[in-house]
């Protein structure tokens, strides 16, 4: 049972670091730092789009409209913290 929660650690550390690397990106892309228009940007960004997208839909149907802000980037790395809490916490009473 050990290794099961390990292996679901690793998934949530994998996504909250998906998730950190968008957000960054999306801010490098936003200050124009970074060009879409470049073929390695543009890869990178529609992988990371592609990931993620499938997680923040549902966040951004519960969120209300911020116009131009969007929260769920923020929403997920709560919800990931939380998940590891509670398999870390639940983890501990099955040793």
């Amino acid at each position: 049972m050990g290794s099961l929660v390990q292996i679901l650690l690793f998934v949530i550390n994998i996504v909250w670091f998906i998730v950190i690397a968008h957000v960054i990106m999306s801010w490098l892309i936003g200050f124009n730092v970074l060009n879409r228009q470049q073929p390695l940007v543009w890869q990178i960004w529609t992988g990371l789009e592609r990931v993620l997208e499938p997680i923040y839909g549902p966040i951004r149907r519960v969120l209300p409209n911020m116009g131009g802000l969007d929260l769920s980037p923020l929403v997920l790395i709560v919800i990931l913290y939380a998940l590891q809490t509670i398999i870390v916490r639940n983890a501990v009473y099955l040793y």
